[in-house]
């Protein structure tokens, strides 16, 4: 009885929750429509707010700050959104470390006292010596939207190069400074894109684009990659030209120095998967670059070099990947020592210390760690404390301490000190934060896909849960670019399962779970297999009594924006919330802006061939809303410099929803000021942001958070 009268509770909050969007509905703005048609392959398709992309103009401008007071007066009105904040900010105030590392005779790690919005780099003389602020980002602008990005010191320890970006752009500029003093150099590197900083004798490599046209910086497509070489303390104009491709101007290159800088590396793409590799001997003042694999059909990546000789990880005729010996001056395949071959989970990372090797290995979504000799020999295995995450291996190829940290969903993030010769972790750093992990659980359950495959799926809740199909749930995926979703704690998740929620995050194909093969599982013309896994998952979840369609929030970001997007136009009825974030919507344009050429090798484009155009025609999100359907209550998030997914993407998709839905759900567009993909987001609108992302959930749900 006391079963029925929940069910019947909560069947009246959902009730009551529907009633008041559908008495309420909201009032969007008015969006112009143009006559634009695009015709492909004989078949003509309208693109009425062709004009909203172009952020910059007037007229979007003022369509942005009409949609924002829309978005923020519906938020606003949520009573308990205030309670939310103070939860959020109450767990997240506490210190947080990075996984400390060493450059020259000094360690380097990076501290967030717990509320400061960005983290401060540290610099320690040894490791039991009294740290000292050596650079902090937060003094570099008022509003906390300038990040510090990537950090390399030089190897005789005299210079740190790092990257800053503003407001959340892809641009950076590298600036120099001494070590252990601090002081600023004037070098000034700009227009840097997706580059590493690469040192060799007193300057490094990098890789820019020229600079672009005046009001195009965040929109224009990246074309024609070069890698330079900055001597410190000189004029980015004097910089060197070291490689570029004036036949192929949509491919990127990367520079990368082994340890010893015995060797210069460029890495050569044309997608986000799939390289080749050129190698120089700096050693040698005559040297010329040797192409040592050929591109793009497999991963390929240099780990370090033993003597004259390179370690690389690669997935040639190994698609869960094995580590190889090539001798740069014969790198034929037919020449290559196998270090570590090929087993049936998959090899992540491998990090040279303490004279041995270091390998990660995933095994269904979570880590193992294992340690071989040089030659491969195994030696010694890594325990880790559960099942989750290990991330962040930093060590000198003969010191014998390493770093690493270790995760899951309830496990908050803990840095172990090793000693590679003993083959004992200690901790050198925990979290301490307001919660109770013994309060909850993980469990890894296996469920079938439309097409029978076995897919994992990682389900976190409170202890003693109740399969009865009422509690909130958030099914989580992402979906492509051999990225893994593995175990991970998120303070912000935390407000939900405290909550009665259920966080289950999907280990669905395109990713690289399990290897290369489960990546080509989800893409081009395999693409459909990722909407049926995400699917199959919300039915698992639903068949199982974890919850109901009526309970069920859906979200993922970027490439999982474009999985929400297509998931809820395929399924409406399934999902109750849908939050899609900074997502690819557009698929017959996206490789017309920035670096979405990039992601062709996932994709394919809309000019391929007509039967790619009408694959990505019959899934584009944007273009299969329909009208008169009662889509989910809907949250879309974007930010004004995304130069990664272009606003354009959930501009247009928010205006066409708001035009052809049915029903009074709410359809708002929050779009974020100063901020960009995500990366560098200052801690203030991370938490802006996630209590409206839970307030929208709770309220579409029907839930009263449990907070005074």
């Amino acid at each position: 009885m006391k079963r029925i009268t929940k069910l019947v509770l909560v069947l009246m909050a959902i009730g009551m929750a529907q009633h008041m969007n559908a008495q309420n509905p909201l009032e969007y703005p008015e969006t112009r429509k143009v006559d634009t048609v695009d015709e492909y392959f004989g078949t003509k398709v309208a693109d009425p707010y062709r004009w909203l992309e172009d952020d910059r103009a007037p007229e979007t401008e003022a369509w942005v700050k009409k949609q924002n007071k829309v978005t923020f007066n519906y938020l606003e009105s949520i009573p308990f959104r205030d309670k939310i904040r103070n939860r959020l900010e109450n767990i997240w105030d506490y210190p947080k470390y990075s996984v400390p590392f060493k450059g020259g005779d000094h360690y380097f790690f990076r501290k967030n006292d717990g509320m400061q919005d960005q983290s401060v780099l540290y610099i320690q003389d040894d490791l039991d010596a009294e740290p000292r602020v050596f650079l902090d980002p937060n003094k570099l602008s008022k509003d906390g939207t300038v990040a510090l990005g990537s950090v390399s010191i030089s190897t005789d320890g005299k210079y740190m190069g790092y990257s800053i970006n503003r407001a959340g752009s892809d641009w950076t500029e590298i600036h120099i400074r001494k070590i252990p003093s601090g002081e600023k150099l004037d070098d000034k590197v700009e227009w840097v894109k997706f580059s590493g900083i690469a040192w060799k004798d007193g300057g490094f490599y990098y890789s820019r684009y020229a600079e672009p046209e005046e009001g195009e910086e965040l929109s224009s497509q990246n074309k024609f990659h070069k890698v330079y070489y900055h001597r410190a303390g000189t004029e980015q104009s004097e910089d060197i030209l070291i490689f570029e491709n004036k036949e192929k101007p949509l491919r990127n290159y990367y520079a990368q120095v082994t340890e010893d800088e015995h060797f210069l590396i460029i890495n050569e793409s044309e997608s986000t998967h799939g390289n080749a590799v050129y190698c120089k001997d700096l050693s040698k003042s005559d040297a010329e670059f040797i192409k040592i694999m050929e591109g793009f059909d497999h991963e390929n990546r240099v780990i370090d070099n033993i003597g004259d000789k390179l370690l690389m990880m690669t997935n040639q005729d190994a698609p869960r990947n094995k580590l190889v010996l090539i001798n740069p001056e014969n790198p034929g395949k037919e020449n290559r020592e196998t270090i570590l071959p090929q087993k049936d989970i998959v090899l992540q990372d491998v990090t040279l210390a303490g004279g041995k090797l270091i390998a990660e290995y995933m095994k269904d979504a979570s880590s193992r760690a294992y340690v071989y000799s040089y030659n491969g020999k195994k030696l010694d295995e890594i325990k880790m404390p559960g099942l989750g995450t290990l991330a962040g291996f930093s060590g000198k190829k003969e010191e014998n301490i390493a770093f690493y940290a270790y995760t899951s969903f309830t496990f908050p993030a803990t840095i172990y000190k090793y000693d590679v010769e003993k083959n004992k972790s200690s901790v050198y750093y925990e979290s301490d934060i307001d919660f109770n992990p013994n309060d909850f659980v993980t469990e890894q359950v296996f469920y079938k896909s439309k097409d029978g495959t076995k897919v994992p799926m990682f389900i976190t809740h409170k202890k003693g849960l109740k399969k009865d199909g009422s509690n909130p749930t958030l099914l989580y995926g992402y979906g492509g670019f051999n990225v893994s979703l593995t175990p991970f704690f998120s303070l912000s998740n935390l407000v939900f399962l405290e909550n009665g929620g259920i966080y289950a995050l999907p280990n669905i194909r395109g990713g690289g779970e399990y290897g290369e093969e489960w990546h080509q599982a989800g893409i081009k013309m395999n693409k459909q297999n990722v909407f049926d896994d995400f699917i199959s998952a919300a039915g698992y979840l639903i068949d199982k009594g974890f919850t109901s369609s009526e309970k069920l929030a859906i979200a993922g970001g970027s490439n999982g924006g474009l999985l929400v997007g297509a998931c809820m136009t395929q399924r409406p009825e399934l999902f109750r919330v849908a939050l899609p974030a900074v997502g690819v919507m557009d698929m017959l344009r996206y490789h017309k802006f920035t670096i979405g050429w990039a992601w062709a090798g996932d994709y394919g484009t809309s000019e391929d061939s007509k039967e790619m155009f009408e694959y990505l025609y019959a899934y584009s999100p944007l273009h299969n809303l329909k009208e008169g359907i009662e889509y989910p209550a809907t949250m879309i998030t974007t930010a004004d410099h995304d130069d990664r997914v272009v606003p354009a993407h959930s501009f247009k998709f928010a205006a066409t929803l708001q035009e052809k839905k049915r029903g009074g759900d709410p359809v708002i567009i929050r779009i974020e000021t100063k901020a960009g993909h995500g990366a560098g987001k200052p801690t203030s609108k991370i938490i802006d942001e996630q209590t409206d992302k839970w307030a929208f959930i709770f309220r579409n749900l029907g839930v009263e958070p449990a907070y005074d």
